[in-house]
């Protein structure tokens, strides 16, 4: 099932300019989320090898359907997943299941599951407590939020909260998609990105009764026809990124953390200049840990972008693209230590391993791809 040839790479080591540390890990477990059918049989283990990039199958753990998005738990004992579906027990919902992690063979145990209140779950994610998971339902166009028993397994929905508007896009903004769902540093706010809004939508996170309600102001606004996916804070907490699906954007916000207020500043392409945006789509935005780059996945240009960041205004530049030798880009890992980057090529079955230059935030690639069947998420563990 899998295929592997590797390059011979030594490890990068950070220095004092890139502003973080890195973790000693030898290796790591990767979890790989995916659609499942065909030769997709649910979630992946693999090992990534820290020295060389080298990225093996572990195991599968199968008996969930669509488990496309996945997280893990901060003490990490705990693993989360969605279930991409319209109907689960004859209801309009999916579902979210918790799993234990074997740290030593990186193996799954089901341990419950619940209802996600709405249809399509497409992201989940665990609070900083680790007492609260959230997730984002894109068919139901809703979030909602699971109390985390001390054994590990989910409650039922604390809160679930629908969207209701669209936007200008007759085929894609015709009622809300929630797209996901992130928790701030502070874990006080949680921030949901709803493609058919053209919204960002804040939340007042109570992690003890791992509860949601509406901020007020309740959203940050983008242009109509953006079509905000994804979302991610700047380690530093004052800066904000979303990826916009429709118009292969990303626009930087300025985030204020006392008031959970968002204010767009910056929207730049990911594209080159000469590619059609009707092409493109993109699918992914993360910040690397250090904070000096940025990176979003583009789904028919079939690249991440690649930006350096402002360390002043957290301002994007454009750095480059580089291609993830596969098609369709979707998810994409940075691990802890920000040495690799791990791209999803949902389409061609495959995961590609990056190096990242940690001084220009340039990507280089590691070996040829990995064969995953139909992968989405792509999640690390330290072993």
């Amino acid at each position: 099932m899998f295929s592997r040839s590797w390059l011979p790479a030594l490890l990068l080591v950070a220095t004092a300019t890139t502003g973080f540390a890195q973790d000693s890990a030898k290796s790591m477990f990767v979890f790989v989320g995916t659609y499942t059918g065909g030769k997709s049989q649910g979630i992946y283990t693999l090992n990534l090898d820290m020295n060389t990039g080298a990225l093996t199958p572990v195991t599968v753990t199968s008996g969930i359907k669509n488990p496309s998005f996945v997280a893990i738990h901060p003490g990490g004992k705990l693993l989360y997943a969605v279930s991409e579906i319209a109907d689960l027990d004859g209801k309009p919902t999916g579902g979210v299941t918790a799993f234990a992690i074997d740290t030593q063979t990186g193996g799954l145990t089901a341990l419950n599951s619940q209802s996600s209140t709405g249809a399509g779950p497409c992201y989940v994610t665990v609070d900083k407590s680790g007492k609260t998971v959230l997730a984002a339902n894109y068919g139901g166009g809703s979030v909602v939020s699971f109390p985390v028993a001390e054994d590990g397994k989910l409650g039922p929905a604390a809160s679930s909260i629908q969207h209701r508007g669209s936007s200008v896009n007759p085929r894609r903004q015709e009622g809300p998609h929630a797209h996901s769902i992130n928790v701030d540093a502070s874990n006080r706010f949680a921030i949901a990105a709803d493609l058919g809004l053209d919204k960002l939508l804040v939340y007042k996170l109570d992690s003890v009764k791992s509860t949601l309600t509406p901020n007020e102001p309740p959203f940050g606004a983008l242009p109509p026809g953006s079509g905000p996916r994804h979302f991610a804070f700047h380690p530093n907490g004052k800066f904000s990124y979303t990826n916009n699906e429709l118009t292969s954007t990303v626009t930087l916000l300025d985030w204020n953390s006392a008031l959970g207020t968002l204010a767009a500043r910056q929207t730049l392409s990911t594209l080159p200049a000469d590619f059609p945006q009707e092409r493109n789509s993109t699918a992914e935005v993360q910040v690397h840990p250090s904070g000096s780059f940025l990176y979003v996945s583009n789904r028919g240009h079939d690249s991440l972008a690649i930006f350096s960041i402002d360390p002043l205004n957290g301002e994007l530049h454009s750095v480059g693209h580089e291609a993830t030798a596969g098609k369709t880009p979707r998810n994409f890992g940075i691990d802890p230590t920000g040495t690799f980057v791990l791209a999803a090529n949902q389409d061609s079955d495959s995961i590609q391993v990056f190096r990242v230059d940690l001084t220009s935030g340039h990507l280089m690639p590691v070996g040829g791809p990995v064969e995953v069947p139909r992968p989405v998420c792509v999640k690390f563990l330290p072993r």
